[in-house]
């Protein structure tokens, strides 16, 4: 796991600024502390931060092929390159190291961008094709590397593995993509391709860039999608023993490793589900490890503690204080843009712990989004059945009529807080879905702009993210569909960045099995009622497990990894909101009517209603435009 940078001159063969590339490439000393690599030549710049994991000794980059005209700077892993070292060697490629590495370079070299559909891993890296003349930019199918890029006013191409190396560049504007505010209000994050800052693009998952020189600026191209395509109708138990069977084989191959391995546990169906995997191909004791609580609703260690005893796990446990609030500033530092999913704090205390054990971490991410485990689907799917049940004209104005008419029950038993669900039926399929998970719903979060902000928005309204994504949705079911509009945000945008930052600011490596892609594309052609089973989601991912893991595990209510978001913001943190969010200095950049602002305030405080989820929010915000340095 690594960090990566470069500069890539689009209009000759300038000789490229040292020092940037340097300040670039040091800024990312985290993702990479045992070994940094740099390569100069006109027009082009590359950087590489080292985290070793495979060939220790002799997978230094940049790494080039035999005659150097071919050089990759790499951030991941290619699980599968020992498979593909023999074919390239019978045509004719030589190998002079054992990493992964190396075989980027002569895959490219074979099959050009098509070297990509050969590729299991999880990946960012650029090539330079020298021969060619081009730049090639790639990231991996679902999106857990991440490669910010930009291109400056005098035809300089930047990239780099985060945020904080592309500002090192001073001619980049520091200016707030308004879009971009609106779409982290509605999500939590900003989504692919789009970034906080105007001017900069994150490259999509399964999304790749070949620039050459002398030609008009290229334009991304996606090379994979999840297929969804429908699977042959097979006995129940075929299916799930074939689930356990593909989790084992994606399991395996991320074993490889020449430093110390292990795994989070957490004590819900997904981290135990790995660890059961990876303790039934290990000779050794699996190392895990899991943080605790000492408030009971958000403590799951008794869970983890039993998987442990049942695989016999070199099992680790370290109590994390629920007000660890103290992380907002670091916080702010590990992600540079806005992440609003506080969740963030408990990932980063375990992959702290974690790093004083091991160097690789497998996790459990992945498994909600492939078998429909958030309860939003069970819930999405209750409202889709009022939408095809009732025509358009009796839904709409009934059920919006009642949404508006519901108050808005904060404090009520969640049987009682009706008010988004009836709201959500009266709008489309994706426009509900979306209003179902926003992190700020339209009601809440367009009153808080300001009037010149609305206006710079032009109309535009983050809704537009899902609905443009719906439209090259290959689903054929409407669980399906959401199933891929998470594919596209949320696990991207949201889980894997939560977990590559937290990880990668301790120079912790993390591999999700269940994010396989052959994996995650066999899962999505079952039948949506594999998945989502009544009201019980990952129906067949459970069944599949009950000879490896107890029923209190596997059927337990899902708890999640939260912190006690309201009450912080009521108490210890306080003040901090009325300073950041409402003290003289706090200007928020014309974006925000602050009357509006202060009500949501006073609101929360006073307990009449829980606005936590925004004010985090505007706090994240406003931390990152700090750190940023944006006016």
């Amino acid at each position: 796991m690594c960090g990566i940078v470069g500069i890539f001159d689009t209009r000759g063969r300038r000789e490229p600024d040292r020092d940037l590339l340097r300040r670039m490439n040091q800024v990312q000393f985290h993702r990479g502390p045992d070994e940094g690599g740099e390569h100069f030549e006109p027009g082009l710049a590359f950087g590489h931060r080292r985290l070793s994991i495979i060939d220790l000794s002799s997978g230094q980059q940049p790494l080039a092929n035999e005659d150097g005209s071919v050089l990759v700077v790499f951030n991941g892993e290619i699980y599968n390159y020992r498979d593909l070292v023999p074919e390239l060697t019978a045509r004719g490629h030589v190998f002079r190291t054992h990493s992964d590495t190396e075989v980027i370079v002569h895959a490219w070299e074979e099959w050009g961008a098509d070297c990509l559909q050969r590729f299991n891993g999880m990946f960012a890296f650029a090539l330079w094709d020298r021969n060619r003349q081009s730049l090639f930019l790639a990231r991996d199918r679902l999106g857990k590397k991440p490669l910010y890029y930009a291109l400056t006013a005098d035809g300089r191409l930047l990239f780099a593995s985060e945020l904080k190396s592309m500002i090192e560049e001073r001619s980049l504007a520091r200016r707030l993509d308004h879009r971009a505010v609106e779409q982290y209000l509605a999500f939590g994050y900003v989504p692919d391709p789009h970034c906080i800052l105007a001017g900069v693009s994150k490259l999509a998952p399964a999304h790749a860039l070949l620039w050459e020189w002398g030609r008009a600026e290229p334009a991304p191209f996606r090379y994979w999608d999840v297929s969804f395509a429908p699977a042959a109708v097979r006995p129940e138990a075929e299916v799930a023993t074939e689930v356990v069977e593909r989790l084992r084989e994606a399991t395996r191959i991320r074993l490889m490793s020449e430093v110390p391995l292990g795994a989070f546990l957490s004590g819900g169906v997904d981290s135990s589900a790995v660890v059961a995997m990876m303790a039934g191909l290990s000779g050794e004791p699996v190392k895990t490890c899991s943080i605790s609580f000492g408030v009971k609703e958000y403590d799951e260690s008794k869970y983890a503690q039993r998987v442990a005893e049942q695989y016999g796990t070199d099992h680790f446990v370290q109590r994390v204080d629920t007000d660890d609030f103290e992380l907002l500033d670091r916080l702010a530092e590990v992600y540079d843009e806005p992440f609003a999913d506080s969740s963030a704090i408990p990932t980063y205390r375990v992959c702290e712990l974690a790093r004083t054990r091991v160097t690789v971490a497998l996790s459990g991410d992945g498994g909600d989004e492939a078998f429909a485990g958030y309860r939003r689907y069970k819930w999405f799917m209750t409202e889709q059945r009022v939408r095809q049940r009732l025509p358009d004209s009796i839904r709409v104005p009934l059920f919006g009529a009642l949404g508006r008419w519901y108050p808005k029950l904060d404090w009520a038993p969640k049987v009682l807080r009706a008010k988004a669900t009836l709201e959500a039926i009266a709008r489309d399929t994706v426009d509900g879905y979306f209003h179902g998970v926003s992190v700020t719903p339209d009601r809440d979060r367009l009153p808080l702009y300001s009037r010149e902000f609305l206006a710079s928005l032009d109309g535009y309204r983050a809704v537009e993210v899902m609905r443009a994504h719906a439209r090259n949705s290959p689903a054929h079911d409407p669980l399906s569909l959401v199933q891929y509009l998470d594919f596209q945000t949320y696990l991207p945008g949201d889980i894997l960045v939560k977990v590559d930052r937290a990880s990668m600011a301790h120079s912790l490596e993390v591999r999700a099995p269940l994010l396989d892609y052959t994996y995650i594309d066999w899962i999505s052609g079952l039948p949506p009622g594999l998945k989502l089973h009544g009201a019980e989601g990952k129906y067949i991912f459970k069944k599949s497990l009950e000879p490896l893991l107890p029923n209190d595990i596997l059927y337990r209510p899902k708890m999640g990894f939260a912190v006690p978001l309201a009450a912080w913001l009521r108490g210890p943190l306080r003040e901090r909101v009325r300073d950041r969010l409402l003290g003289g200095h706090a200007d928020q950049g014309g974006i925000f009517e602050p009357d509006r602002v202060r009500e949501l305030v006073v609101q929360h405080e006073s307990g009449a209603r829980d606005h936590s989820a925004v004010i985090w929010a505007l706090l994240m915000l406003e931390a990152s435009r700090a750190r940023l340095g944006v006016g």
